[in-house]
């Protein structure tokens, strides 16, 4: 490279490095409130509906309550201004709907199929994920309280509260979305929203074969593991799919057998007739009545469960977890949060200590290597997909060491043009060790599945 090529490079950096700067000091810039001409109107009608409504919402729907709504914003709008236009009166009179029978600003951010994740940061800053990426909207509360009060909306239907003394809470929204909020003085931004939102309608097997968040194959292979009543465990990261992965894998017992499901915050939505839900509650008031997944897991097997189905296992309830699925509750399912199924034994290690036994290691060991057959592990790549990366066998002990077999892998192999990940499922050639227990509930899967080839 000669001289000037060199200094050329050198004056583009400089350039590079000053454009950077620029960027990095507008975005330090604080932005500027959003000013509503139309607050004082829209808080002065609000109160108006409230009075006139008043207790006469019980048993009367949201979609005619909504009709209602709409009608005396539009004749207090009329009442109030002698001029206003269509569009904003449109907006004022969507925004107070949303406001009385929804969830406020971010109503149609939850509406919005699009959209899998609502994050609010304060009542400034408003996010959302869509297909997979982070996204910033124009959507602002007037304040705090507003913020304040949409979480309250959210939390008091479930019995759940929120304050000072109790400044964060996990909830779930009536289609079963998740949501956790934090408020002052835990959070130094305001009070924080986080929803994940879910499908109106369950996702199927079909959808996450849309999705390429694994093949045919592999599909065909959890369906008879969960017909054959292997135990099932779905190990990930936060928002790699664990749960919808774990309400797909649940969509394969069969109707006929008895189901209890055991959540923090109910979020399953299993199509079959026969299952109880049970839920943890967290300590009242006067800091009691505590009832945590540990409690359910005990008491679920006093309530002849076929099929026990744990949300997710995160610390003592893992040990009754393990006991359960070794005393006859073979085709259980749970989730746990590793990053590969190897960490996801060694997780497993540390929440049953978690739950005050002091066992040997190996002990402990047996019991996980005796108590689980599957381990499917599932990620969020770069680009934002969720994919099932391992479904690995759990093959027993050898000495003092749980032997995992992966039977099919997901192997990335780069990016596209535009970012996205390209890679290839296949068989490693493996064939399970739990394929008698398939072939004695009928299933005969047929011996190209498992070879060593890509598909």
């Amino acid at each position: 490279m000669s001289l000037l090529e060199r200094l050329e490079r050198v004056k583009q950096q400089e350039l590079s490095e000053h454009k950077g700067a620029v960027v990095a000091l507008e975005k330090k810039v604080e932005p500027v409130a959003k000013t509503d001409p139309y607050t004082k109107l829209k808080s002065k009608i609000h109160k108006k509906v409230i009075e006139e409504i008043g207790q006469q919402v019980e048993g009367e729907g949201n979609e005619t309550l909504q009709v209602r709504i709409e009608k005396l914003v539009s004749v207090a709008i009329d009442a109030e201004v002698s001029f206003i236009p269509k569009g904003d009166k449109q907006r004022i009179i969507s925004e107070i709907v949303d406001e009385a029978v929804g969830f406020g600003p971010i109503h149609p951010l939850l509406n919005d199929e699009s959209i899998t994740e609502v994050m609010v940061n304060g009542p400034n800053q408003v996010y959302v994920e869509r297909r997979g990426k982070l996204e910033i909207t124009d959507v602002v509360f007037r304040d705090d309280a507003h913020v304040l009060h949409i979480i309250e909306k959210i939390v008091a239907p479930i019995g759940r509260r929120i304050d000072e003394s109790s400044p964060m809470v996990d909830a779930r929204l009536p289609d079963g979305s998740r949501v956790n909020a934090v408020i002052p003085p835990i959070s130094l931004v305001g009070p924080s929203i986080t929803i994940r939102k879910f499908s109106k309608v369950p996702f199927t097997i079909d959808d996450l074969l849309s999705f390429d968040t694994l093949n045919l194959e592999m599909a065909a292979f959890l369906e008879s593991a969960v017909k054959a009543r292997l135990n099932v465990i779905v190990s990930g990261g936060t928002g790699s799919g664990k749960t919808s992965t774990l309400n797909v894998l649940s969509s394969f017992i069969p109707d006929d057998e008895r189901i209890v499901t055991i959540e923090d915050a109910a979020e399953l939505q299993l199509s079959q007739d026969h299952v109880v839900s049970l839920e943890t509650r967290p300590v009242n008031i006067e800091g009691k009545g505590s009832i945590s997944i540990r409690d359910l897991v005990r008491n679920s097997l006093r309530m002849r469960p076929e099929r026990i189905i744990v949300g997710e296992v995160r610390s003592g309830e893992a040990l009754d977890m393990l006991q359960a699925m070794n005393t006859g509750h073979d085709g259980s399912l749970t989730t746990g949060h590793a990053n590969a199924p190897r960490d996801m034994l060694s997780r497993l290690e540390t929440m049953v200590l978690m739950a005050g036994m002091e066992l040997p290691v190996r002990a402990i060991r047996e019991q996980i290597s005796s108590a689980i057959d599957i381990i499917v592990q599932q990620s969020r790549l770069r680009d934002g997909s969720r994919k099932i990366t391992h479904i690995t066998e759990i093959q027993g002990m050898e000495g003092d060491i749980i032997v995992l077999q992966d039977l099919f892998v997901y192997e990335q192999t780069g990016l596209d043009e535009n970012g996205n990940c390209l890679g290839t499922y296949r068989s490693t050639g493996i064939r399970p060790k739990t394929i008698h227990q398939l072939e004695a509930a009928g299933i005969n899967l047929p011996a190209a599945m498992f070879a060593s080839a890509r598909f």
